[in-house]
């Protein structure tokens, strides 16, 4: 039951600095699409347009991608639109099918890959943003949402893997070794 007497802090005003994001991850050429480690991200609505307060990033993982163990101090969520994935959320391993929605708590050891033999598409929510800027930073640009990362050999796989644990840390994010 609650409190007639309690007061609430006002709603702010309008921040009329900030505008409607509209973003179509298959048509908008302002979209950044990223290959990192073999998947394509596109940033669909990045911390610019909203604030700092999240990122949405549409995911395209070939069979057997995803990426390696790793834990961040910020919240992430995945709706997975098409295909499955099989999930370790620490050290325990379940699937996570199209339809489903999976949430990962801030600083918890996660990791998920395409056991399948299509693609998986998925919707990837960090809360806060920032995690864009660790793609941008680390990701190689490609035409479109659905452009296959280029194949590496194993001296660029080395080089990225490289790069990639020396910006984790500015990103709030640790790389894990696999089990």
């Amino acid at each position: 039951m609650s409190n007639p007497a309690q007061t609430y802090p006002p709603i702010p005003d309008d921040n009329l600095s900030r505008s409607l994001t509209v973003a179509n991850p298959d048509t908008d050429q302002s979209l950044m699409h990223l290959a990192i480690v073999g998947d394509t991200y596109t940033i669909v609505v990045s911390g610019k347009e909203t604030d700092g307060k999240y990122t949405l990033i549409d995911m395209l993982i070939p069979p057997g991608g995803g990426p390696g163990p790793h834990r961040h101090d910020f919240e992430e969520m995945f709706s997975i639109l098409e295909g499955e994935v099989e999930m370790t959320f620490r050290g325990q391993t379940s699937v996570a099918k199209a339809g489903e929605t999976v949430n990962i708590p801030a600083n918890a050891p996660h990791v998920f890959t395409n056991k399948t033999g299509s693609h998986v598409r998925l919707l990837c929510v960090c809360a806060p943003s920032g995690q864009e800027e660790f793609f941008e930073a680390v990701g190689t640009p490609v035409a479109t949402r659905t452009t296959p990362a280029p194949k590496m050999s194993d001296a660029e796989m080395a080089a990225f893997m490289k790069k990639a644990a020396e910006l984790a840390p500015k990103y709030r994010t640790e790389l894990l070794k696999h089990a």
